[in-house]
Formats: structure tokens, sequence, C-alpha cells
């Protein structure tokens, strides 16, 4: 299968450290994900994102992390983790914008075209993006249904 990406770019009212610490800490990716992100985010570790409930829906390695401004991560469906075409990988750039705020850039790439997974995230970064958007700004978080 062909490989595609996806990219999102918003602009957040909240500094960087903030930003980072929201993409990485568990009880905040709680509150705008409905999931944990579970990892120490030191190159070469795991993580696992994490349902409420305890089923496991994304696992993958951190590959790079420079706090605040750079996480890259690999990611797959916990099946999929051996299998080099299933996993692609996220780079989270997050960088200073105008009086305090942040430009957050999220690149999803080496997606297999067609794929449960390229629908999967079509579909939910976007939702949890304006999320997190949301939860940094005013505290308050929507639903998330991805489009169920």
């Amino acid at each position: 299968m062909s490989k595609t990406e996806f990219v999102y770019v918003t602009y957040i009212a909240a500094d960087p450290a903030k930003v980072w610490k929201a993409l990485i800490e568990e009880e905040a990716t709680k509150a705008y994900w409905n999931h944990v992100n579970r990892s120490d985010w030191k190159p070469g570790s795991s993580w696992a994102h994490e349902r409420i409930d305890g089923k496991i829906d994304l696992v993958g390695t951190v590959i790079e992390a420079e706090p605040p401004s750079h996480l890259v991560i690999s990611w797959a469906f916990p099946g999929d983790l051996d299998k080099t075409d299933a996993v692609s990988q996220v780079t989270f750039e997050i960088a200073p914008h105008d009086g305090g705020n942040t430009r957050l850039t999220v690149l999803h790439e080496d997606l297999e075209r067609g794929s449960e997974m390229e629908h999967s995230i079509r579909n939910g970064w976007p939702l949890v993006l304006a999320n997190l958007k949301s939860f940094l700004e005013t505290g308050k978080v929507m639903p998330l249904t991805c489009g169920k």
C-alpha cells in the first residue's frame, strides 16, 4: 500500500510549556482525550494510549523528546506494533506565537493509505486537538465521539 500523511495546525492561547504538559501528563490527557497517555517520555521508552476503563488502544515508542518544543512518537494498534507497514509516526511541534500563545503542529506520517488507522486519525485528530485547545483556554471540554 502507498503511504500518506495528515497535518493539523492550531493556535492555542497558552504558553508552550503548558501545551507540552497537556500532551504528556496523564491527568491532562484524561481530561481532554478520555485516554491516558502513559510513558516516562524519554527517547527509547514505550508509550501507551489507555482508555479510562484500562483498555489500550494505541502503543508506540518515544523517538525524540525535547521539552517543551518537539516530540516524536511511533504509533500503532497494539497488535500491529511488529508490522512495519502498520506503524506510523507522529511529530508534535510546539512553537511560541505572538503574545505568549502557541502554534501546535501535528504531523502524522507513514500512514497506510485507506487503512483503518488513516480513517481513524483523520476523524480523531481534529476533535482531540480542538478539545485540547478548549481545555487549555477555558478548562472545559466537549464529548469526544470521533464520528461514532
